[in-house]
């Protein structure tokens, strides 16, 4: 188990379900309220376990991957990301499934979520792979399934200051 490889698998997971979403039938309410659930409930557990197991390590052994300058400047991205997500996906329950609206809160929160995958996949995966050990990637990947795994019916949303939390995990 690697969870740079179980944060990729749950990124194909979520955009999996936004397409599936998208190809449903409006009238489909049933069915468009079971997916939006289950893949709110992943876009916010994933964020949360990120936030526990993988960014305050990216912190601590990380140097910037690709485009980025540091780990700090990774995770602060990624942190407002999670943000970004979690505002447009509270967004989507304010309107009326299967509406219009609802259906372009939907592509606002798909648009939040695909651009923080590319950078993250671009920077803090590819910089945590070059760092970590694979023990290491091992060890913080259970930890990772099993958080998820006991939060299948979401977590409490809490926005995060960007810069509190990086400043919270730096090393030294």
């Amino acid at each position: 188990m690697d969870i740079t490889q179980l944060i990729l698998d749950e990124h194909a997971q979520q955009r999996a379900l936004f397409a599936q979403i998208d190809s449903i039938d409006a009238k489909d309410t049933e069915a468009l309220s079971a997916l939006w659930t289950r893949l709110k409930n992943l876009l916010d557990a994933h964020a949360e376990a990120e936030e526990r197991f993988f960014y305050p390590r990216l912190m601590k052994i990380g140097t910037g991957g690709n485009d980025a300058d540091s780990a700090a400047e990774e995770t602060e991205d990624a942190i407002e990301d999670h943000n970004d997500i979690r505002d447009t996906g509270e967004a989507v329950d304010k309107h009326p499934v299967g509406s219009d609206a609802w259906f372009e809160a939907v592509g606002e929160c798909n648009k939040a979520n695909s651009d923080h995958l590319a950078e993250e996949e671009r920077q803090g995966l590819t910089d945590f792979r070059k760092h970590a050990t694979l023990e290491e990637r091992h060890e913080l990947g259970v930890r990772f399934a099993a958080f998820e795994a006991n939060h299948l019916n979401g977590v409490k949303v809490v926005e995060k200051d960007p810069e509190a939390y990086v400043k919270e995990h730096s090393p030294g």
